[in-house]
């Protein structure tokens, strides 16, 4: 790993230049954007092992995101290995020396991963729209139970995840369609088997919490199309995250 006292960003090409590799983010979906855009230049290596990142001020204004959710973002990468933080006169926040993963996604899996989002995109837009239809009060209070268990499992994924897949799947069982139940069932089963390489850090669950929230609003308030866009945003923020931590992808 290299010295933290390496303080100027390391870019291979002039084509890597920074303004390229830091373009500013959209507000719906900042944080796992930010997560998407670092992870991802730091795999290309346009970010080079030991390069210094800009400083917050700099790397704000440059993604147009807030201090909190730039902060957010480089902590979901340090739990990733992407990065690491030093402190002192040449502290900093620095690219981390690529570690191979213990149990590395198969090359399948990663040229798939993406049809797999997209897959799991089609299916819960649909189940999003006909629950906020169908749905029935007593089975809204249940899912907003399943949430409340999520906000208590932030440092337990196992638990949140299996939490996570009971407000999927129980927000399909909302829609009353049997073939969405088992196309949700397939769909969680196989988002299962890529999120498992990837680091789960608690700012990454309370980003996906807050959109479980404002689903669940949107489906009691009978919004469709609220909940359509919601659930949109909640899925492309797990594409982002999966873009910028899954190891090769």
């Amino acid at each position: 790993m290299a010295g933290a006292s390496e303080e100027r960003l390391v870019l291979p090409s002039a084509s890597s230049r920074p303004d390229a590799v830091f373009a500013r983010v959209r507000s719906q979906t900042a944080f796992e954007e930010t997560v998407d855009q670092l992870g991802t230049a730091i795999k290309l290596g346009l970010l080079a092992p030991g390069s210094r990142l800009p400083a917050e001020r700099d790397l704000c204004e440059r993604l147009g995101i807030a201090r909190s959710t730039l902060r957010q973002a480089l902590t979901a990468l340090g739990h990733s290995g992407h990065v690491y933080a030093t402190r002192g006169r040449h502290g900093g926040t620095f690219v981390a020396d690529p570690q191979p993963p213990a149990h590395p996604p198969s090359p399948e899996m990663l040229s798939q991963w993406r049809e797999t989002c997209d897959r799991r995109l089609a299916v819960e837009l649909g189940v999003a729209v006909l629950a906020a239809d169908r749905a029935e009060s007593a089975e809204l209070d249940a899912l907003d139970d399943v949430a409340l268990a999520l906000e208590d499992a932030l440092e337990d994924f196992p638990a949140y995840r299996q939490a996570d897949i009971r407000l999927h799947v129980g927000l399909a069982e909302a829609a009353h369609s049997a073939c969405l139940v088992r196309e949700m069932t397939e769909v969680q089963g196989a988002m299962t088997d890529l999120i498992a390489h990837i680091a789960h850090p608690p700012e990454v669950l309370t980003s996906s919490n807050a959109q479980h929230r404002r689903l669940l609003a949107a489906v009691r308030e009978r919004d469709g199309m609220r909940a359509a866009r919601v659930m949109t945003e909640h899925l492309k923020g797990t594409e982002h995250v999966l873009a910028g931590l899954l190891p090769g992808g």
